[in-house]
């Protein structure tokens, strides 16, 4: 059974906002693509949806907690969701799913979620409201 079977969930909520293949640079001594890159796919897909949402320039404050559910592998390609969840005067919460499609198969499995905030900044990078 596939984690994302395990889990209970069958299909990916938001935008599809990136969408990249893991390589072999991007493993550990074991082969299992490092965390710290499939976090770094995500906060680029977040930093897409927020500069859209914000209409301008958004930097990243914080990601809530994130749990590893299923390890990726070379040749999986990395699918990351995007779904505005909230938005304040000057930030918004954006909820991020990263997905594997396994290599040469159609399957998909959910890798990893969390909310990541951004603040919408200006030039020098001051907080700025967020248009409504």
């Amino acid at each position: 059974m596939s984690p994302a079977a395990q889990t209970g969930v069958s299909a990916p909520r938001g935008d599809l906002t990136v969408r990249t293949i893991a390589m072999p640079a991007d493993t550990n001594a074991n082969g299992d693509i490092f965390g710290g890159w499939v976090m770094s796919q995500m906060d680029q897909a977040g930093g897409i949806a927020g500069v859209e949402r914000a209409q301008g320039r958004v930097v990243t404050v914080k990601v809530d907690s994130m749990v590893f559910i299923a390890p990726m592998k070379v040749g999986d390609v990395l699918e990351v969701y995007a779904e505005v969840e909230s938005i304040g005067r000057t930030s918004m919460k954006i909820r991020m799913e990263a997905w594997a499609q396994r290599f040469q198969t159609t399957i998909r499995d959910k890798v990893t979620d969390a909310t990541f905030t951004f603040v919408a900044v200006d030039d020098n990078g001051r907080p700025r409201p967020i248009p409504r």
